[in-house]
């Protein structure tokens, strides 16, 4: 970005004596600057969502090295939600690593075994999450998962415009205007540039963001770990890999530390190498290169070709906040963490989920603007929680080879609780205000998150009208209100929709065989204890699949007055979570 000039305090674009946007401007709800992993995944979120998105990326063209490639389960399930699951299943990589698992620890790959990763806090993508998820793990290398992400926003209706940089930006009280620049133009040129006028931004442009540097927002956190360079290369390791199917497999005999990640199992592989030289040293040689993979490979003679090697730094780092004014900060440009866990562009594709549908719904019309400050409040928290646990991982990494303390820091999560255990504490969620912590911040780790109002809604495979499906797949499109039997919320459900114009579906749930017609019945477990729903009682998700309220009336035989109660609540619940002016009123009538 090359002259950005945000306003700090906004200003009124109709005020007397404000210039507007300039006659040809083009127009859209969203514009995404960053088209990288995440910002090509907020494109599909929002134009899942109905939200017109323009995405600018300075590159010409989607990533070509390989880089991050671990894919959760929660991710895994968001991706479910857009229909893109089964494809990044099918691609190369994915199929070709569907069967690794484990991170060990060798002088060479021809070498002495030294160790392998075995705490309780990890469980690799070989683990088996089937009562957390209906979504596995998938090892898709960023390079196959972007083009997939690609398609898919262009399908849904994203206008995506490479090799287009947001040159400078202001936003005012109504919306913010940037101008787009051709990078391939020659300086000077204005024919190359283009007026886009927003209603919000998102800045999904990576770790060193232009746009969080021009708005001021500062980071803080440990910084910079350690630097690293990635080497993709092809050799063919089969004979010495054996039947080794790893995720990763940290080396020693390179004389720096040195990580081998599989791509095929056979001739693409990656190599991280720890870069100790001083900041500003010339890359390394294509020979040096070489060197260090013959040397991880315990091969000298090793045929190796190196296609590239990317410098890169490992560094724990959280922006000061995520949200100012109309623009938000997501993945990398709002936090940085180093690559243990794999949670890094993970925890980027949850942002991105959490921000799509509060924008819809305030772009709709049927949320006030305020909702759009529970973003910060939600995300913010559980990026900072992620980077420490992400700190805490990489710091433990040389015990695999008897370096380090004797025992795991205490402070260190287990893996799943990381992806899925975690509470949004925000005015968008009905509960009451969680615990602290020993550091005096909400505690938000659920140790046993039961349907409770700000974790995500649990996975149970559910039988609907003949078809097997989970509760997963509910979400997304509008509220759920999901309820035990002995009351009917669905009269409930269309006077708060009414109310709010916001979509509810109403779905009685039960664990009986069989189930009455049109209710869904649990397959795989009692969907009431995973709820903790009594009979009579309902659960509200919203869009992104986390519980906004459960209802605490109890069950008794359903009167004309408990339908009105119950209605009542439910709106007044709903109008809380969309913050609209109305809720006050509405809480105090229920």
């Amino acid at each position: 970005m090359a002259q950005a000039t945000p306003e700090t305090t906004p200003h009124d674009s109709s005020a007397p004596g404000t210039p507007g946007p300039p006659e040809g401007t083009e127009r859209t709800d969203v514009l995404i600057v960053g088209g990288g992993l995440v910002g090509l995944a907020t494109a599909v979120f929002l134009a899942r969502q109905g939200v017109r998105a323009v995405l600018a990326e300075r590159h010409d063209t989607l990533a070509v090295h390989p880089r991050a490639r671990g894919v959760n389960p929660r991710s895994m399930e968001l991706l479910r939600g857009v229909g893109l699951e089964e494809a990044v299943r099918d691609t190369v990589s994915a199929r070709a690593l569907a069967d690794n698992a484990g991170v060990i620890a060798v002088e060479s790959l021809a070498g002495r075994h030294l160790g392998e990763l075995r705490q309780s806090y990890h469980q690799d993508s070989g683990a088996d999450y089937s009562v957390l998820s209906p979504s596995p793990w998938s090892l898709c290398h960023q390079d196959e998962l972007e083009p997939l992400l690609h398609d898919k926003a262009v399908e849904l209706g994203a206008d995506l415009r490479f090799g287009r940089e947001v040159a400078s930006f202001t936003q005012d009280t109504d919306g913010v205007t940037a101008v787009l620049r051709d990078r391939g133009a020659a300086e000077g040129d204005t024919s190359a540039e283009r007026v886009v006028r927003a209603r919000y931004m998102i800045a999904a442009d990576g770790a060193g963001s232009r746009v969080r540097s021009a708005l001021g927002i500062p980071t803080h956190g440990p910084g910079t770990m350690a630097r690293f360079v990635n080497i993709r290369f092809d050799a063919d390791l089969r004979e010495v890999l054996g039947d080794r199917r790893f995720i990763i497999c940290y080396t020693t005999a390179a004389g720096a530390r040195c990580a081998l990640l599989p791509i095929d199992n056979a001739s693409r592989w990656l190599l991280h190498v720890i870069d100790d030289r001083e900041a500003g040293s010339p890359p390394l040689s294509e020979e040096r290169c070489v060197e260090l993979v013959r040397a991880a490979a315990g091969l000298p003679d090793l045929d190796v070709t190196v296609h590239d090697a990317l410098p890169w730094d490992a560094a724990g780092l959280l922006a000061g906040r995520f949200r100012q004014d109309r623009v938000f900060l997501v993945g990398d440009a709002a936090h940085l963490m180093p690559p243990s866990g794999a949670f890094g562009s993970n925890t980027g594709l949850a942002d991105a989920h959490n921000l799509a549908w509060k924008l819809a719904a305030v772009l709709r019309g049927e949320a006030g603007e305020a909702l759009l400050d529970s973003y910060d409040a939600e995300r913010r928290p559980v990026a900072r929680a992620t980077v420490e646990q992400a700190v805490l991982r990489s710091k433990d990494r040389p015990r695999l080879v008897g370096q380090g303390t004797a025992e795991p820091d205490p402070r260190l999560r287990p893996d799943p609780a990381v992806m899925f255990h975690y509470r949004y504490a925000s005015d968008a969620v009905v509960a009451p205000a969680p615990t602290e912590g020993t550091d005096g911040a909400p505690d938000l780790w659920e140790a046993d998150p039961r349907a409770v109002p700000g974790t995500r809604a649990p996975h149970v495979e559910l039988e609907l009208d003949g078809e097997k499906l989970s509760t997963v797949d509910l979400f997304g499109d509008g509220f759920v209100l999901l309820a035990a039997p002995g009351a009917d919320w669905t009269a409930p459900a269309g006077a708060a929709a009414g109310a709010t114009g916001a979509a509810v579906r109403a779905l009685t749930v039960t664990d009986a065989v069989p189930a009455a017609p049109g209710e869904a019945r649990s397959v795989s477990a009692s969907w009431s204890e995973r709820y903790a729903a009594a009979p009579g009682q309902a659960v509200l998700v919203r869009p992104d699949g986390f519980v906004a309220w459960r209802s605490d009336l109890p069950a008794e035989a359903p009167t004309p007055e408990d339908t009105a109660t119950r209605s009542a609540r439910l709106t007044a619940a709903l109008l809380r979570v969309l913050a609209r002016e109305d809720a006050e009123a509405a809480e105090r009538a229920a």
